[in-house]
């Protein structure tokens, strides 16, 4: 279609977007080497906002910057090459072009979305003469006509407003599938107009495609990626939010002087979540994601803070836990399943994240600190233990059963105590001490046999050890890391325990590629009688519906002469 771009006035273009609408990078930093092509060059290091052609004469530029390897932004850089095509973008990089943003601050324009990012944003090809420029704009889908408006230009794409779907897609939108009236502008989900079949069909090709890009395994050793394993709720799951507000402006301060009557809620106080594509709070009083439990506590919650703005000195982020309700009374150790069970399992909600916050998962109980890590979704957390559980002992009958369990980056237990029954010994292994205290109480609490699961610190040089008398041809593990994923450390003591199963969950697929693939990659000079690992399987599970993210557990099994 032709070009039609309408350049906001003047007097209004101030040729830099506001602080609020720069995307933030997830900066996670792992010591593991940068995936090498033919269209990244290590050498640019600052991000220039804006392009050439705005520059005003004798004003200083700014140096380019890169993506960190493996974020947000680097994913979107794949997505972005795709579309455009390798050799495409190999030529305009030789041409020094790649940075010449053909669109200024608050540029408008239509175009047609040609594909989803693994982000959750819309893809499209600029309007000619631009067709070698992306446009990347939240809440559209693949077909749709949209009007969009700049606010940030990169290397080769620019970041854009949804201002309209002039036509939209039919077999794919369906407006009345939203349930939340803050949908389109929250940054919280992507997703809501699409059939739930949809979404894990979306989130299956983000797994694949993070395979593609950045495992460096070859396609014959990927087997086919598995159908996403859905949510059982797809709304009311997420056990844990944290909307945040700021404090009051210094301007808004001068002007109520030092005895701030009660007038209400104040115009500019907005208690929520981002809004999207930008870093300002947008007021939110409920979640249709979140537990009734946690929607229920938001209006005395926010009624708080409205009453008592003028004492914080700054802005905060809320705590609010989906919990059972703690025991009243008992008798004796108060620590038992048979005592919890005994009480009604009424929902509260934690707001103080020193608070001990407690979950049941299908016939085990959890407790943990309200600032430590757990699982968002709990009507998950079953189907996701069953299928490791069933990935360990698959159903095969030359396939030796293994006997010893090593759950890394165990935090609470949730793995170690829910697999339990099908060892005869597991041992939880992580770095912190206060981990590894909820995690033996956990097991404490479960009534799990003395001896059985235990929980050690593991020391970052040598995590191995602290299991080296396991039988490793009998041992099972499970790696459940942080966004980051593993460092190389880690990978070489994985290599070398050796263990017969590695059952890998991860909550960003694309460290997960890298590290399988690193994996996979340093078994070939390990060298031990021609063992090798291969990759099993691969299957997404889809613990936040309604949004663009996907986890993702990947299974690697030791045989002899694999590649």
């Amino acid at each position: 279609m032709s070009a039609q771009v309408r350049p906001h006035p003047p007097s209004d273009n101030d040729h830099s977007a506001p602080a609020e609408k720069r995307l933030r990078l997830q900066t996670d930093d792992v010591d593991l080497p940068i995936p090498s092509t033919s269209i990244i060059d290590p050498d640019l290091r600052n991000e220039q906002v804006q392009p050439k052609k705005h520059l005003k004469k004798g004003k200083k530029k700014l140096k380019h910057k890169l993506p960190d390897p493996y974020s947000s932004d680097d994913v979107l850089w794949h997505d972005v090459v795709s579309l455009l095509g390798e050799e495409n973008v190999v030529r305009l990089t030789a041409e020094g072009t790649e940075w010449d943003a053909p669109f200024g601050f608050r540029d408008e324009l239509e175009v047609v979305v040609s594909r989803l990012s693994s982000n959750g944003d819309a893809l499209a090809l600029a309007p000619d003469p631009h067709s070698s420029w992306v446009i990347v704009a939240p809440f559209a889908l693949p077909g749709e006509t949209i009007r969009v408006r700049v606010y940030r230009s990169s290397r080769l794409h620019s970041f854009a407003d949804l201002l309209d779907v002039l036509s939209p897609n039919p077999e794919l939108r369906d407006s009345s599938r939203v349930t939340c009236k803050y949908f389109g502008k929250c940054s919280g989900c992507q997703y809501q107009m699409l059939s739930y079949q949809k979404q894990l069909e979306i989130k299956r090709d983000v797994v694949i495609k993070a395979y593609q890009n950045f495992s460096n395994i070859p396609a014959s050793a990927v087997p086919t990626v598995l159908p996403t394993i859905g949510s059982p709720k797809q709304y009311h799951y997420r056990t844990k939010i944290t909307p945040h507000f700021e404090a009051a402006p210094k301007r808004a301060r001068l002007e109520q002087g030092s005895n701030p009557s009660d007038n209400g809620k104040p115009d500019w106080l907005k208690i929520g979540f981002n809004q999207i594509g930008k870093r300002t709070v947008m007021d939110i009083e409920e979640c249709p994601i979140a537990t009734p439990v946690l929607n229920e506590a938001m209006g005395p919650i926010r009624e708080n803070i409205i009453n008592n703005i003028w004492s914080y000195k700054k802005g905060v982020s809320l705590l609010l836990r989906d919990s059972l309700d703690p025991p009243t009374s008992v008798d004796g150790d108060a620590t038992t399943v048979d005592v919890l069970s005994s009480q009604l399992e009424k929902h509260v909600c934690i707001t103080d994240h020193k608070a001990t916050v407690r979950e049941k998962v299908g016939d085990k109980y959890f407790e943990f600190p309200g600032h430590a890590f757990f699982q968002n979704n709990n009507s998950i957390l079953v189907p996701l233990t069953d299928y490791v559980r069933d990935a360990i002992f698959p159903a095969s009958p030359e396939f030796q059963r293994p006997t010893h369990l090593v759950d890394a980056y165990c935090g609470s237990g949730l793995f170690s105590i829910m697999l339990s029954p099908h060892f005869t010994t597991v041992a939880g292994i992580e770095l912190s001490a206060d981990s590894i205290k909820f995690a033996t109480h956990n097991a404490r609490l479960n009534d799990l046999p003395e001896g059985k699961c235990t929980f050690r610190a593991g020391d970052a040089a040598n995590i191995f050890s602290v299991v080296g008398d396991f039988p490793r041809e009998h041992t099972a593990l499970i790696i459940d890391p942080p966004r980051k994923g593993c460092d190389a450390n880690f990978i070489e003591q994985l290599l070398a325990f050796r263990c017969r199963t590695v059952v890998y969950v991860s909550c960003n697929v694309h460290t997960q590629a890298r590290d399988v693939g690193m994996i996979l990659e340093r078994m070939k000079s390990v060298g031990d009688g021609g063992s090798r690992y291969v990759l099993e399987s691969l299957r997404g599970f889809d613990l936040f519906p309604q949004t663009a993210h996907v986890e993702s557990v990947a299974v690697l099994r030791l045989v002899e002469g694999g590649i």
